[in-house]
């Protein structure tokens, strides 16, 4: 496997286990700082809204930066945010520095994703992007977990330091194993922005906010979904999003070869509609054991089988504007998980905690019906080339 590749995961790993971690030591930081667990729980929407708002921001401003410069930067400053957090003597410090972290993932995750998808050939695009994401995937099944448990160890302190040596450890990586790595060609802001002109591009990203707004309005009260099976043991709750976390890392990866051997098209088509179909009958999966397992291993290989199919579409759009692209996907994504929380919590107020996947099921069902328009405009031949077919035929 390509070293290269394997760096750039690793700090997808970091910036992942930020932010998975966080919700595992809430209730420590709200006893140590003496705050509740609602203000504290401003760390994870804080965090959110910085990557999401400002990865597309960085993508166009620094795209003149070569991309290695621009990895190397994003790590320091997530490492610098991260030792902040675990130093700060209050919780007006301990937020600000969220907004530090997310700044330097903003500036870390759409220039790795780019990143790898410009390292190797067009036919191994997928592969490439799928290695780099299986570290954010990861992240969910060892990262979080490990973090949770180093602040059990210890205090929550413990495990920002933890994100911080594994973001350090990211950036040696990237600073003695990948290569000198260009600036984009010259051009103006406005022409770096173009691509969001572009009806394509954006039902393209409506489709990933969709979806992981979906997605992750399950993920989000989890605890309370599966509470039939778990019977409110933690221990319980742990296996399942550890069954998640492996699932979601085999999806990635499995994803990443079929898209390259068949295409983007049929893995969202099918990863959408296998997902909206097992959305729709948690309600009823959630009650066993043997069910919620299979419900929680369809919904982790689909969800994380999306991403890569989504951003390799993106980039065959405008390659040239790739960082761009993947910063925009970032802040899909993260406005459909930031949502979530919101999203969810309605579905539980109209409803009830166990069909909650009936609204991720609407949610899955339009980014499908999203994705089903994207299709039909990206296979739509463009003017020039409908003007050309007839000479062509002749």
């Amino acid at each position: 496997m390509d070293r290269r590749l394997i760096v750039l995961a690793a700090g997808m790993f970091a910036v992942g286990t930020d932010s998975f971690v966080v919700a595992g030591i809430l209730p420590q930081v709200a006893g140590t700082l003496g705050v509740s667990i609602s203000l504290a729980g401003q760390m994870v929407t804080l965090y959110a809204l910085s990557y999401a708002l400002l990865s597309p921001t960085v993508a166009a401003l620094l795209a003149h930066w070569p991309r290695k410069r621009l990895l190397l930067a994003g790590v320091a400053v997530f490492v610098f945010g991260n030792a902040v957090t675990a130093l700060a003597p209050s919780i007006g410090w301990v937020l600000a520095s969220r907004v530090i972290a997310g700044l330097g993932a903003a500036m870390y995750s759409p220039t790795a994703t780019a990143t790898a998808a410009s390292l190797v050939p067009p036919e191994r695009r997928a592969r490439a992007l799928a290695i780099v994401i299986a570290g954010l995937s990861s992240a969910t099944a060892l990262g979080a977990p490990l973090g949770t448990w180093i602040a059990g160890l210890g205090d929550w302190r413990a495990t920002m330091w933890f994100v911080s040596i594994v973001g350090a450890v990211a950036g040696l990586g990237v600073w003695a194993l990948l290569p000198a790595i260009p600036a984009l060609p010259a051009a103006t802001l406005r022409q770096r922005l173009a691509p969001l002109k572009d009806a394509r591009v954006a039902l393209v990203l409506l489709t990933t906010l969709a979806a992981y707004a979906g997605a992750f309005s399950v993920y989000t009260y989890v605890g309370v979904i599966f509470d039939r099976v778990t019977g409110g043991s933690p221990t319980m709750l742990a296996g399942l999003l550890l069954v998640w976390g492996i699932a979601a890392t085999a999806g990635n990866l499995v994803a990443g070869r079929l898209t390259d051997r068949l295409g983007g098209r049929r893995i969202i088509f099918g990863a959408l509609l296998l997902m909206a179909a097992n959305f729709a009958f948690t309600p009823w999966t959630s009650a066993h054991l043997w069910s919620a397992v299979l419900a929680i291993v369809v919904w982790a290989l689909c969800g994380w089988g999306l991403l890569v199919p989504q951003q390799h579409r993106l980039i065959g759009l405008a390659p040239a504007a790739a960082p761009l692209l993947m910063g925009l996907n970032s802040a899909a994504l993260y406005i459909g998980v930031s949502s979530a929380g919101v999203l969810g919590a309605a579905g539980i107020a109209l409803l009830e905690p166990h069909s909650v996947g009936l609204l991720a099921a609407v949610l899955v069902a339009g980014a499908f019906g999203i994705a089903l328009l994207a299709d039909r405009l990206i296979r739509k031949p463009s003017p020039a080339k409908a003007a050309a077919e007839p000479a062509r035929v002749g």
